[in-house]
């Protein structure tokens, strides 16, 4: 479950990304357009340390782009290159953005997700001890073609081991020890399971009703 605090941002995600996209060779769009919030979707992090929200946006009449993020209260060793930026978070402090594609937490997740079908974590808030489940702005699933093709580890997380390799295009693929998972940048991306793909995350939002691959889990 994803804990989320009422808090204020500075700066906020939407303008961390204003001034990122336009630099990525996968975006398609305006350079000085604003990004709208379309939707979005969330992991759990086992260790509670990390957090991990994929963002779907739209800037101007441009295509909808797929943003996994991740949120860290110190910087990751090693990470610059996926560093988007950092911002002020009025409960939990400095926070240290990452494009997530290049963090190993997020990979562990994004497979965990998809090859035991865990799917998105419950989204809530906590106000003096009381329990606020926010609904979710979109749907995700787990579309299985075959067997999984790594092991399950302690409560079910895919073990994935460590990130060997990160192509960011479109999709952008990560290697790691077990398997590859391709993220579809701009929706639509590919198509459902075919292309020796083991099973696909996809989701659906208001607007777009029809199911959409948004990652693929491939055998290495």
């Amino acid at each position: 479950m994803a804990l989320l605090h009422r808090a204020e941002i500075r700066p906020t995600k939407l303008a961390l990304l204003a001034a990122w996209l336009p630099g990525r060779r996968w975006y398609s769009g305006p350079a000085d357009g604003e990004p709208v919030r379309v939707a979005a979707y969330r992991f759990d992090d086992p260790a509670g340390e990390v957090g991990i929200e994929t963002m779907l946006v739209r800037v101007d009449a441009g295509p909808v782009h797929q943003v996994p993020l991740t949120y860290r209260g110190a910087p990751l060793a090693d990470a610059d290159e996926w560093l988007i930026g950092t911002t002020h978070h009025s409960v939990l402090g400095p926070r240290w953005v990452y494009d997530a594609c290049g963090d190993p937490v997020y990979a562990a997740a994004l497979a965990a997700a998809i090859l035991t079908g865990t799917g998105q974590a419950q989204e809530y808030f906590e106000t003096d001890g009381v329990r606020e489940t926010r609904e979710p702005s979109m749907t995700v699933t787990t579309v299985t073609a075959a067997e999984p093709p790594v092991a399950t580890g302690t409560g079910g997380a895919a073990v994935v081991g460590g990130v060997r390799q990160v192509g960011d295009g479109d999709p952008t693929r990560i290697g790691t020890d077990t398997v590859d998972l391709l993220v579809a940048r701009r929706l639509p991306g590919a198509g459902l399971p075919g292309d020796g793909a083991v099973a696909t995350l996809a989701g659906s939002w208001p607007g777009q009703p029809a199911l959409l691959p948004l990652a693929h889990v491939l055998p290495r």
